[in-house]
């Protein structure tokens, strides 16, 4: 490890996309606040010829090796190359693996990238994705009571990028700005099936977005736009609105869109709770 620039390479190696491998490592990477990892992820190694290649690859930039590979042989040999460039080798699903086989009194079934099946949960995540894109910002109101989630805010609250995120959840999920003036649509002045939940962030934080969108722009005459005041404005009308119909509303100010998503997730939950109940 390079003490100095305090940076430390990081090999995930996986049969399938790498994801799962590199999930984990953000996870894990985050409690070292210090350090930082040079990432080198190696996925769809399926072959001796593939991992051999990867190998070249750590023993030239040697660190901490992360691996998913379900094929017997190739794991063993991944393991022994490592023992023998004395670098960390770490399986980390195998733990849990080992834990389910106890519990289960069963071994598992090796499936190689078996969460990417084309099956229907798959192809609901990818209908929820094209219901999202089509609804975004406001578009095609007349189809809004097909949606499982509706976001409600003022600009640069991150609803698009928490839609897209719902959506690669199975959610379809629609968002609608809340624009000072303009009326909401008739579809969601009545009582609609889908779940709304509305987003609001700091002024600060609104602002500071909006400034920076507005230089990337060159738009330089939208001082109302950025001005603080007036973004508190908006915010206040965004609750104001959401007491008069009962919709909750989540402060995203401090919050990633993956959080954001996981709070809107529990909220849609829990309301369905009492109807799965009866």
């Amino acid at each position: 490890m390079d003490i100095q620039q305090r940076t430390f390479h990081l090999h995930m190696i996986s049969d399938a996309t790498g994801e799962t491998l590199a999930t984990i490592a953000r996870a894990v990477g985050v409690q070292y606040a210090e350090v930082r990892p040079i990432e080198h992820l190696h996925p769809l190694v399926r072959s001796r010829r593939e991992l051999d290649r990867v190998l070249k690859e750590v023993e030239a930039a040697p660190g901490i090796v992360l691996y998913t590979l379900f094929n017997r042989t190739l794991a063993e040999a991944l393991e022994q190359s490592c023992k023998q460039l004395k670098v960390p080798c770490v399986a980390p699903l195998k733990h849990v693996l080992q834990i389910f086989d106890s519990y289960l009194g069963m071994a598992s079934t090796p499936t190689v990238g078996g969460q990417h099946q084309l099956d229907a949960d798959y192809f609901r995540r990818i209908e929820a994705l094209n219901f999202s894109m089509m609804h975004d910002d406001g578009h095609l109101p007349e189809s809004l009571d097909d949606a499982d989630i509706i976001l409600l805010g003022i600009s640069r609250t991150s609803k698009t990028p928490t839609s897209i995120y719902l959506a690669n959840r199975g959610f379809k999920t629609a968002n609608v700005p809340l624009v000072p003036g303009i009326t909401l649509p008739p579809e969601l002045e009545r009582k609609t099936k889908a779940f709304v939940v509305a987003l609001v962030a700091s002024p600060e934080r609104i602002a500071q977005v909006r400034q920076n969108r507005v230089i990337e722009q060159a738009h330089g005459h939208l001082e109302e736009y950025v001005d603080r005041d007036a973004i508190a404005a908006e915010i206040a009308q965004t609750r104001q609105l959401c007491a008069r119909h009962g919709w909750p509303i989540i402060d995203v100010t401090r919050r990633s869109i993956e959080e954001t998503a996981a709070g809107i997730i529990r909220l849609y939950h829990d309301r369905e709770a009492p109807a799965l109940e009866a």
